[in-house]
């Protein structure tokens, strides 16, 4: 879990880019950074859930993949980006 601290600093960031790239302007900034953190915190979430599946599948297959290797590193990036694509990212 990401600390409240850094999930504001993120968002500060994220408030930074969109408003110097004239994407939206805002009118209310706690609203904002509130709404910005939210967004944050839920893509960690997302990230982490593809992350445990991911893992999931790998160790799920018939032969036993230690953790690390080659071989693991390649099927979870497989497993990984498919997830990603079922999701749409």
């Amino acid at each position: 879990m990401i600390s409240d601290e850094r999930l504001s600093h993120l968002a500060s960031i994220i408030i930074d880019g969109i408003w110097k790239d004239d994407l939206v302007d805002f009118t209310d900034d706690d609203m904002a950074v509130r709404i910005a953190k939210r967004a944050a915190a839920k893509f960690g979430e997302e990230m982490k859930d593809v992350d445990r599946k991911a893992r999931s599948m790998v160790a799920s297959l018939k032969r036993n993949v230690v953790e690390g290797s080659p071989e693991w590193d390649v099927m979870y990036h497989k497993y990984y980006e498919e997830e990603m694509q079922r999701r749409g990212n």
